[in-house]
């Protein structure tokens, strides 16, 4: 039977709207799992279930006074926030260069910069451990400053600077004109404009910070300056051989919400961001 074109549009919606659930559910269930699970205590939590039974609430007090996720919260927002402070600060003056100034040299950089972004981390371990005990930043958190921003300033200027390209000059000649200096024409005529590719690029960037683990566990050995994931990896039960899995299901919970709040805050932002590098880059 041959179907007409309303009908092979019907299916064609049809199909796309199943695969958009089947995606959704996939994606969002292990963190609605994890809800659950923070909700529950004692042999509940070995039993499997879609709905929420009991609201052992005291799992998240524990997660946060006794576990000390909120002063690790609390070290994490510092680090992360800083972090993308001092990448966007560096990224967008370096990007106006690479992209507006004319030298001997700049692809090669742009070409060093991005190779620089693919370098895995244990491969500069190392490296990064040798400079932290050389600047006497070891087990505080100016260490995960450093080394955050170190991995994370490479994507952020590849992406500005590409960003930056696509603006039309007639900005920067009409600022110039004006009497605008560098630093005007930088904060009060690009960057209105970048702000999407800006959020997207910081919220990266905090991401990257929030979720880092490997530095945080090397270059953190005092309670008081862990941050969450190093936080939760060291939560123990009332013996070495059992893990208070409501404890850590709770901590996961809130640690992921500021990450949730920030996306839905910025959304549009974000959206406009990726469509405007995938279209102008």
């Amino acid at each position: 039977m041959k179907l007409t074109r309303r009908q092979r549009h019907l299916l064609s919606q049809g199909g796309l709207y199943i695969a958009v659930t089947i995606t959704t559910l996939f994606c969002v269930y292990p963190f609605y799992n994890a809800i659950l699970t923070s909700l529950k205590t004692g042999t509940d939590l070995f039993t499997t279930s879609f709905l929420p039974t009991t609201f052992v609430w005291e799992n998240y007090i524990n997660a946060l006074m006794v576990n000390g996720i909120a002063r690790s919260l609390l070290n994490s927002v510092l680090v992360a926030g800083v972090t993308v402070g001092l990448c966007l600060l560096v990224a967008i003056t370096a990007s106006f260069a690479l992209a507006r100034i004319r030298f001997r040299g700049r692809q090669g950089l742009l070409f060093t910069i991005l190779c620089v972004s693919m370098f895995p981390q244990v491969a500069v371990l190392s490296g990064m451990f040798e400079l932290v005990r050389f600047l006497g930043l070891y087990d505080s958190l100016g260490s995960l400053i450093l080394s955050y921003t170190t991995f994370s300033l490479p994507f952020t200027v590849w992406v500005l600077t590409t960003f930056m390209k696509s603006l039309p000059v007639e900005l920067e000649e009409a600022a110039i004109v004006d009497g605008a200096g560098l630093w005007v024409i930088i904060t009060k005529v690009f960057a209105p404009i970048m702000g999407p590719s800006l959020v997207t690029t910081g919220l990266l960037a905090f991401v990257g910070a929030w979720n880092e683990f490997m530095f945080a566990l090397t270059f953190i050995m005092s309670g008081e300056n862990r941050t969450v994931p190093v936080a939760i990896s060291m939560m123990q039960g009332a013996s070495q051989y059992e893990l208070p899995w409501g404890n850590i299901m709770a901590g996961s919970v809130i640690v992921t919400l500021p990450i949730i709040l920030l996306v839905l805050i910025f959304q549009k932002r974000i959206v406009s961001g990726m469509t405007a590098g995938a279209v102008k880059g």
